[in-house]
């Protein structure tokens, strides 16, 4: 199993966790309060810092219950912490809603997953081999 390492830089902060067993994400907390009106988005911070096991991201998602309830969500999904990253965790949350949104100091605002990263060699090519879409895309296989 790897190892996660997470540091508290604020005495309100919250380590994260995994609310279930089986869960893919873990938790990740609000140390502060703000509101976000409508339309509006804004950094809200977490108080850790971590260090990610050797060749891993953090991928930051939206909280499925906050999207849905209340139009929350994380503006820049998956937001990616890369495995050098030291700085605090912060969580950019949007309002898509119609009401002024209260963030409160120790909710659950998001969840933090991490993930292999695979680094390829990078090679600039004249051509590119043709394949059964080609240029097609943005809706070309249809709704149905």
């Amino acid at each position: 199993m790897l190892e996660l390492k997470i540091k508290k830089i604020h005495q309100d902060a919250i380590i994260p966790k995994y609310a279930h067993a089986t869960d893919a994400g873990m938790d990740l907390y609000s140390i502060e309060e703000k509101i976000i009106n409508p339309g509006e988005s804004t950094l809200i911070k977490t108080g850790i810092v971590i260090e990610l096991p050797k060749n891993t991201e953090a991928q930051v998602r939206p909280r499925s219950g906050l999207a849905l309830k209340s139009s929350i969500t994380v503006l820049n999904t998956p937001g990616t912490i890369d495995e050098g990253y030291r700085g605090e965790i912060k969580i950019i949350l949007i309002n898509h809603g119609k009401s002024p949104f209260q963030v409160e100091k120790h909710m659950r605002i998001a969840q933090m997953v991490i993930k292999n990263v695979v680094r390829v060699k990078i090679n600039e090519v004249q051509e590119v081999s043709e394949s059964d879409r080609n240029k097609d895309g943005f809706g070309s296989t249809g709704t149905k």
